[in-house]
């Protein structure tokens, strides 16, 4: 074999045919009523290597959460002693309840290749993405405030002072859209999920995340 075919063998040899994926931060963020919870569960049901990441709470458990599912549900002092040890990524104050993401289950799950899911209030989804720029952010926008108000009431576990706060704050909260790196119009479910998971199948696919098999 010449010296030529020699090197263009090595060459061949050199390049990768099998990639693997990297994992990322995906923050799904808007008003409360948006229905970023059941997009959440959606995705993670289609998409095997999105999970979903499980904030802290102070809020009171509504009757059709489980402990553990959608939050971890503990008191005032467990989460302060918490937030000043360190052990969440972000935390805000929403409508008089406390809200945290613990940091070491982003960090695992991302590392291991995963793509980690948050569902996070406005606020939330500004303090996440000041601590992690890298983060992929969806904000999920409804079709109304009427929308809202439905489907607020939808839920009957507000009281209706709750649901009128909750609506007074929604236009400041939906005026944050630009700030996000892509808006996912709530207006019918199944076209939402299918956007949903088309960002999440393109992010994916970005060649920054890929690294080659060796």
């Amino acid at each position: 074999m010449s010296a030529a075919e020699s090197a263009r063998h090595a060459q061949e040899a050199a390049i990768p045919f099998g990639f693997e994926r990297g994992g990322f931060l995906l923050v799904l963020s808007g008003p409360s009523g948006a229905g970023k919870g059941t997009l959440v569960e959606r995705l993670v049901a289609l998409r095997s290597e999105c999970v979903f990441s499980i904030s802290a709470t102070t809020r009171p458990r509504r009757p059709a959460e489980q402990e553990g599912v959608q939050y971890e549900f503990v008191t005032r002092e467990e989460f302060e002693r918490r937030r000043s040890a360190g052990l969440f990524l972000e935390w805000a104050r929403v409508h008089e309840h406390l809200y945290a993401t613990p940091t070491r289950f982003v960090d695992e799950g991302v590392k291991a290749g995963r793509v980690v899911v948050l569902d996070v209030d406005v606020q939330g989804g500004a303090s996440v993405r000041r601590a992690r720029p890298d983060a992929v952010s969806v904000f999920i926008y409804p079709p109304s405030i009427d929308a809202l108000r439905q489907r607020l009431l939808k839920r009957n576990s507000e009281t209706h002072e709750t649901v009128e706060l909750r609506l007074r704050n929604a236009p400041a909260e939906l005026a944050q859209y630009r700030e996000y790196d892509y808006l996912v119009m709530n207006d019918d479910l199944e076209l939402a999920v299918t956007r949903l998971v088309a960002i999440v199948d393109a992010e994916r696919a970005r060649v920054r995340r890929m690294r080659a098999d060796s």
